[in-house]
């Protein structure tokens, strides 16, 4: 890799870092335009392949950070993640079989299907003291399934289906679930990439750069999210108006070469 590769992926991670520690899986939809149009990818599947990996690993490493604020549900999240992790590997095989620019056409609606989600107003502040039960577990193994095959399809993490499925099921809050999203962020990201490395569609170097800027993006981006806890909503729809621009540049991108 030359040292503008080396720069651009390093900077790239770190900004998606920040985001997956504040919002949750939500911050992990810039990955793929990023490794295509900063640091330089040229093939759409290989920046999805890279970026599942990288966003796996940054998801886990956040996770930690959330895990010792005791913001993570973890009974909830685990039903939730174990159940979707199927449907990563059969939504990321199903992609893999579509030609790139139509698979980022398709990523663009995606993700501004995500910032639309992030703009909405939570119906409720939901329950900090949610426990598991076997109606809650029926609610959320489907979900899971479901969340999972859209995050393999898409490769993203899928935070931006997980926070609202998991608030929907449990009655959770917006903060514990945008740090139990986390859980499948990294389990859901793990799959799509390892489908993804089986057909030589991972560049390790550049995700393992990604991953370093991650690390430390994470360690700002999880304490954000405690001094942010108070404007939560601005601070998504903020990021949202973002990610619908990208959107837009990511479709009109993919038009234009199909």
């Amino acid at each position: 890799m030359d040292p503008q590769t080396i720069v651009t992926a390093l900077a790239s991670g770190v900004l998606v870092g920040a985001l997956l520690g504040v919002f949750g899986g939500g911050g992990s939809v810039l990955a793929t335009p990023l490794l295509l149009y900063v640091v330089g990818v040229r093939d759409p599947h290989v920046a999805i392949g890279t970026s599942a990996a990288a966003v796996a690993v940054n998801a886990a490493a956040n996770l930690m950070g959330h895990w010792r604020g005791g913001r993570v549900k973890w009974p909830c999240a685990s039903v939730f993640a174990a159940a979707g992790l199927l449907g990563s590997f059969l939504g990321s095989s199903v992609a893999k079989m579509v030609e790139g620019q139509r698979l980022l056409l398709f990523f663009a609606f995606a993700m501004a299907a995500i910032a639309l989600s992030m703009m909405r107003r939570p119906r409720s502040e939901g329950d900090p003291d949610v426990h598991i039960t076997w109606p809650l577990v029926r609610r959320l193994a489907p979900l899971g399934v479901l969340t999972g095959a859209a995050a393999g399809f898409f490769g993203i993490g899928g935070g931006f289906l997980i926070v609202p499925g998991l608030m929907a099921a449990t009655g959770m809050t917006l903060a514990n679930a945008a740090a139990s999203s986390l859980v499948s962020v990294a389990l859901f990201g793990a799959a799509t990439s390892l489908n993804y490395a089986l057909s030589g569609w991972v560049d390790w170097r550049i995700a393992g750069v990604f991953i370093l800027g991650g690390a430390v993006g994470g360690m700002f981006g999880v304490k954000g999210a405690a001094m942010l806890a108070g404007r939560a909503l601005l601070a998504r729809r903020l990021f949202a108006s973002l990610v619908l621009a990208v959107a837009a540049y990511v479709a009109w991108r993919a038009v234009a070469a199909l």
